[in-house]
Order: C-alpha cells, then structure tokens, then sequence
C-alpha cells in the first residue's frame, strides 16, 4: 500500500509541475529536455519505490501510475465543466491582426513563436491573422484574415 500512495503522490505532483510549466514549452523539446526528463524519472523511481527492487514493486508503481492516467483521462471525457482545469482553455495571441500582449506575456509567447508558426501554416504576416491560438496541446493554431 506504501508503493500505492507514493506513486499517487508524485504523480499528482508530476502532473501539477507540467500545468504550471504552461502549454509552450511542453510542445517543444529540446535535446536538454530529454535528458532532463529521463534524470527526472530516475529521481522519481527512487523515490517512489525507495529499496524496493522486486518485480512485484515495479508492477504495483506502473498499474497505480496507469489507473491514475486513465482516470483522470475518464473525468475530463466524463465531466465536461473539469475539462478547463484538467486540460487548461485555448488562449487568444492575435486577433483581427492585433497582438495580445497580455495574453503572450502570461504564456511566454513571442512575437517571433507566432510568426513562425504563421509561416508554417502559409500566413506570413500578424496582420493578415484573424486568429491566433494557443492550443491546450501547446501548438499555436492560425486562423488566415481571408476566411
């Protein structure tokens, strides 16, 4: 049961540690972050499982970690009003061509990230962008003025 609440723990602390971190910088991984986040799992197998090395240890962290991933999954499918704190809202960076300020500060945007996203969806300009979103996935999504 030790095992139990330990990987509920951290899981839960794993998953308010990546909605704080904000949507950006999830969606784009740099080679440092990899590496961080395999250092990262080997502190948090330590400390879930501390001198714990049987299989049946192991079995009993991954099935805990896996239940929780799948229930929280469930509520956000289940209870629609939880979707917005489980999963975060699209957020507003351009609209009508004007740049929200406020709302890129909040989520570390750049003018730059949008541009270039722009580019890759083939609007070259912020003024031709009706929209400009930042997804829950972390993906800036361009709505073209022309549409």
């Amino acid at each position: 049961m030790d095992l139990v609440i330990r990987a509920a723990v951290v899981f839960l602390f794993i998953y308010l540690v990546t909605r704080v971190a904000g949507k950006r910088e999830l969606s784009s991984m740099e080679p440092f972050d990899l590496i961080l986040l395999v250092v990262m799992g080997d502190l948090v197998q330590q400390s879930i499982t501390q001198s714990d090395y049987s299989v049946t240890g192991a079995l009993i962290v991954i099935s805990t970690i896996t239940l929780l991933t799948v229930f929280v999954s469930w509520v956000n499918w289940r209870f629609r009003s939880l979707r917005s704190v489980l999963e975060g809202q699209p957020v507003v960076l351009v609209e009508n061509g004007k740049l929200i300020e406020q709302n890129m500060k909040r989520e570390r945007i750049t003018v730059e990230d949008i541009e270039s996203e722009g580019r890759q969806q083939q609007v070259t300009n912020i003024a031709d962008m009706r929209w400009a979103l930042l997804e829950t996935s972390g993906r800036i999504s361009v709505i073209p003025a022309s549409e």
